[in-house]
């Protein structure tokens, strides 16, 4: 069965004042599932985020810990 859902992480430093950032994007554009989401990944990784243009932004470099949270919820992941 293929898997549903591919949500793609990147790192973004630039324009944030040097601060780096984990990116969840190319997830379903759905306001009220973003927003559960982002709160349950912040829960998670004890850190603060936001949904941005249909994106899940977090604090700090998540890329591993999103990674296994969002293979156990069922998504695909890239990068």
């Amino acid at each position: 069965m293929p898997v549903r859902v591919v949500a793609k992480l990147r790192i973004e430093r630039a324009g944030r004042g040097g601060k780096t950032v984990s990116v969840v994007y190319d997830l379903p554009r759905n306001a009220a599932f973003l927003k559960d989401l982002c709160q349950e990944l912040k829960r998670a990784c004890g850190v603060g985020g936001t949904v941005q243009d249909g994106a899940i932004e977090l604090q700090g470099d998540q890329r591993d810990r999103l990674r296994d949270l969002l293979v156990k919820k069922g998504f695909g992941v890239k990068g």
